[in-house]
């Protein structure tokens, strides 16, 4: 594990089944050094601060399951390449994934998500093209190696 008998057993408490292990997984990643930006049902995602007033979704999450998962979320955005349809859209994504599929990544999922005009519903201001990566992570020690390694990718083609 990580060295620290104290962290060792919070992780121990974390791997049982009860229904708090995300929020007690929670504190091991803040106190491993990792901001988190929320966290929603077994899944908490990871934060960066692009300036110090900005707190950001890094594409980055760690799932409080058996064994728990890294999930990455890479993009492409429409307004970027507005001439590519949407298979080269996320061919661009997967080519920005290659280091993380060479890592041991795998592709579970794509979406096509709209971001409309906050002030205009019927108006979309860009579309994001995502493709989501998952790696197994056994344990804590696993687990922080494959987040730290998430949160140093580029997240956007």
């Amino acid at each position: 594990m990580t060295g620290n008998p104290a962290t060792e057993e919070a992780f121990e408490a974390v791997a049982d089944s009860s229904p708090n292990n995300a929020s007690r997984l929670k504190k091991l990643l803040v106190d491993a050094g990792f901001e988190v930006f929320r966290t929603r049902g077994d899944e908490i995602v990871l934060a960066e601060r692009p300036r110090e007033n900005l707190i950001m979704d890094s594409g980055v999450r760690l799932r409080a399951t058996d064994p728990m998962e890294v999930r990455l979320v890479l993009r492409a955005q429409k307004a970027d390449y507005p001439n590519e349809d949407d298979g080269h859209l996320f061919d661009r994504v997967r080519k920005l994934a290659e280091s993380a599929i060479s890592s041991g990544f795998i592709e579970v999922s794509t979406a096509i998500t709209k971001v409309n005009d906050p002030g205009d519903a019927e108006r979309t201001l860009d579309t994001f093209y995502e493709i989501t990566f998952v790696k197994p992570a056994p344990g804590l020690d696993d687990a922080l190696v494959e987040l730290r390694f998430a949160m140093g990718l580029e997240k956007r083609a």
